[in-house]
């Protein structure tokens, strides 16, 4: 069964990670793709896709835009017809910069991309899904906004934000038939989590990776991806404001290596 045949999706984050396994994934399950990034890997995604039998068009745009938002949500509906499901991915690390040594420049950068461009693809996408009365809004959060542990502050506090947002929206649409929800991902080999997993092996202690939760393993993008499917699909219609953890068991306890002094 195609989860999502003939239903106008857009991803954005999709020029790697998560987001080009999602691209592939919902295009698999029937989906017409409008993919976004800022990179111009995007366009790369879409070729795949599209060779594989799939419908992708690309557009590199910055989600921290409302305007260059506002752009490719509407070009999505005068290209499939209407918007059925928004997957917002995007999100930068905001690298390992020390806490006494961040800015808020440091501050601005990762939340302007991770939480502010969360906000705007929520806003647009329901903009056309509340007339309509359906739509489905996924929005890539992560276990780090769930407890301390698994990324920097910065990071860590634009997922906490997504998490909340998904909530507070959720409710803001009640009676509308548009749903918001929330992946949170644990440990997974993206471009943004690429240079633990080269050190790793650098080291010699790749098997050490994703020790502290139950799996004993870190994930994959299409783990993640088959998450975002399901909360995007008809098959989630009765989940709402939730925020689903996809992390091996890390949450459950959430065990904590602290940081040198």
């Amino acid at each position: 069964m195609k989860r999502l045949q003939g239903k106008s999706v857009v991803i954005t984050g999709a020029a790697s990670g998560i987001g080009r396994a999602a691209a592939h994934l919902f295009a698999a399950h029937g989906a017409r793709l409008l993919l976004v990034d800022r990179a111009d890997d995007v366009l790369a995604t879409a070729s795949a896709v599209r060779s594989e039998g799939g419908t992708a068009v690309a557009r590199v745009a910055d989600v921290s835009s409302e305007e260059a938002v506002q752009g490719f949500i509407g070009e999505a509906v005068r290209l499939h017809g209407g918007l059925d499901a928004v997957y917002a991915n995007a999100g930068i690390s905001g690298g390992g910069i020390a806490f006494d040594d961040l800015t808020p420049d440091d501050w601005l950068r990762v939340l302007n991309v991770n939480l502010i461009g969360v906000f705007l693809a929520i806003k647009h996408a329901a903009r056309v899904m509340v007339p309509a009365g359906r739509g489905a809004i996924v929005c890539t959060a992560s276990v780090a906004g769930i407890r301390s542990g698994a990324g920097g502050a910065p990071y860590s506090a634009s997922k906490a934000g997504v998490i909340s947002l998904v909530q507070t929206s959720a409710n803001q649409f009640a009676g509308t038939g548009v749903r918001v929800n929330a992946v949170c991902p644990g440990l997974v080999e993206t471009g943004m989590t690429q240079s633990i997993f080269d050190r790793a092996r650098e080291r010699g202690v790749e098997q050490k990776i994703g020790q502290l939760n139950p799996l004993r393993r870190s994930g994959l993008p299409q783990e993640i991806a088959q998450a975002a499917l399901f909360l995007a699909s008809d098959e989630a219609a009765y989940v709402n404001g939730q925020a689903l953890a996809v992390d091996g068991g890390l949450s459950s306890s959430l065990p904590v290596v602290p940081p040198r002094a």
